[in-house]
């Protein structure tokens, strides 16, 4: 029996994926689980395998489409009895399975009344789910809401209907913050919602001379998409220090001696300095939930470290950083940036992180200022260490000197909070023996 295979969900948030490769091809036989495509969305590259065994009769994709979650990738002659178990995903669909379709159809007419029980049970589901508040979410808006006078004057002036306003006062009584409280919020969603069709229109550069036009690769399009959300939701400051690593280079000298296979480099102890750090100032792990007015702090630490690939930027996560000494942090650092590089990365090497690290000293550079990894509130960037004279003891020594940038969200962090964070964790990277190594 025919059955036709749809792209499956990818993630939470994940609607779209670009075509890497098709790997079967008409008249090849797959079984379970084989993979039959290769796509690339929100910096992962995962194969997409195959529910069922048959033979594939059609391919309705190709190399470097854009597919989104549901659309048809092929179809398959099942073989075996399996095909019962896919079935009810393409029976309700066109038209393939009309001949079976008839017993089915005449059952609906004769059963019309009850057909308006389905219409009515979303409704009210979907009545439940818009309503922010749980507790009788029917029947607020049809009763008027208790507040003065000059409560319901502020809430027409300011465009907000009183009647959806949850009421914090006595008997749900609502007011004047709690309207204020619902226009943020409206404007919050607002603004998130209009950013991303806000772009001027470009001239035509080819007034000039030639000009060539390729398409964005899904990673292209997710990092331009998250970057303007970073950038327009986040109020960013940064925050510059530097760090003489004369210690740290000492302390990593004397373990390549005793441990030379293992890839011990500043990112490592960056990442366990950072692991502490996040303990002791929980705000930068944490965020903002401006629709409800809550700090979230996160009871676990998760450190993401950029890795640059010929793909672009990718930031796999370090998971429970707090619990792994520096000997496994290295090595859990080094096996991921390998794998991000080669075979890539899956969807949960790249969820769940709390706080970014990215480290330009391989390339150079004596300071920038990264972008917030929205919904993080923070992210530390390291350029490259250089000699630089340092006043010790009445004279002055070239010292190893490392540049620190501390970029984070000015909405929950001010700027006394952040440079203690930056001194506490430039004074662990100087005196690293401070650490449980």
């Amino acid at each position: 029996m025919a059955s036709d295979i749809r792209l499956p969900e990818l993630g939470e948030g994940v609607e779209h994926a670009e075509v890497i490769r098709v790997l079967v091809a008409p008249g090849d036989a797959v079984v379970v689980d084989q993979p039959l495509l290769e796509i690339e969305t929100d910096k992962a590259t995962v194969e997409v395998p195959s529910p069922a065994a048959g033979t594939v009769i059609a391919i309705g994709i190709a190399a470097g489409a854009t597919i989104a979650v549901g659309q048809l990738i092929l179809s398959i002659e099942e073989h075996g009895s399996a095909a019962e178990a896919s079935q009810p995903r393409p029976g309700p669909e066109p038209a393939p399975p009309t001949a079976a379709a008839p017993p089915p159809a005449s059952a609906p007419p004769a059963h019309a009344p009850p057909a308006a029980g389905p219409t009515t049970a979303p409704t009210h589901a979907a009545g439940s789910v818009h309503e922010p508040t749980p507790a009788a979410p029917e029947s607020t808006p049809v009763r008027p809401a208790l507040a003065a006078p000059s409560v319901r004057q502020l809430a027409r002036e300011i465009g907000v209907d009183i009647n959806t306003v949850p009421g914090s006062g006595a008997g749900g009584r609502v007011g004047l913050d709690d309207v204020k409280a619902q226009a943020r919020r409206a404007l919050e969603q607002l603004r998130s919602a209009a950013t991303p069709a806000v772009s001027p229109a470009l001239p035509d550069f080819s007034r000039w001379g030639p000009v060539e036009r390729t398409p964005m690769r899904s990673l292209q399009r997710t990092v331009a998409r998250r970057m303007s959300q970073a950038w327009q939701t986040v109020p960013h400051v940064t925050q510059h220090d530097r760090a003489d690593i004369s210690e740290l280079e000492a302390v990593r000298r004397t373990l390549k001696q005793t441990s030379p296979e293992l890839p011990l480099t500043v990112t490592a102890f960056a990442v366990a300095v950072l692991a502490a750090a996040l303990k002791e100032f929980p705000q930068f792990n944490a965020s903002l939930d401006l629709t409800r007015d809550e700090i979230v702090y996160k009871r676990y630490i998760n450190i993401g470290v950029a890795v640059d690939t010929q793909r672009g930027l990718i930031v796999p996560v370090i998971k429970d950083a707090d619990r792994k000494s520096l000997r496994t942090l290295s090595t859990e650092i080094a096996a991921l940036a390998t794998t991000v590089r080669t075979t890539g990365a899956t969807r949960e090497d790249l969820e769940g992180g709390t706080f970014t690290l990215t480290n330009l000293g391989g390339l150079g550079g004596t300071g920038f200022t990264p972008i917030v990894n929205y919904p993080e509130v923070a992210i530390l960037g390291l350029s490259r260490s250089a000699p630089a004279p340092v006043f010790i003891h009445d004279r002055f020594e070239a010292r190893p000197m490392l540049p620190l940038s501390l970029s984070y969200d000015h909405r929950l962090i001010d700027g006394a909070v952040a440079v203690r964070f930056l001194r506490w964790v430039t004074d662990r990277l100087e005196h690293p023996l401070l650490l449980e190594l």
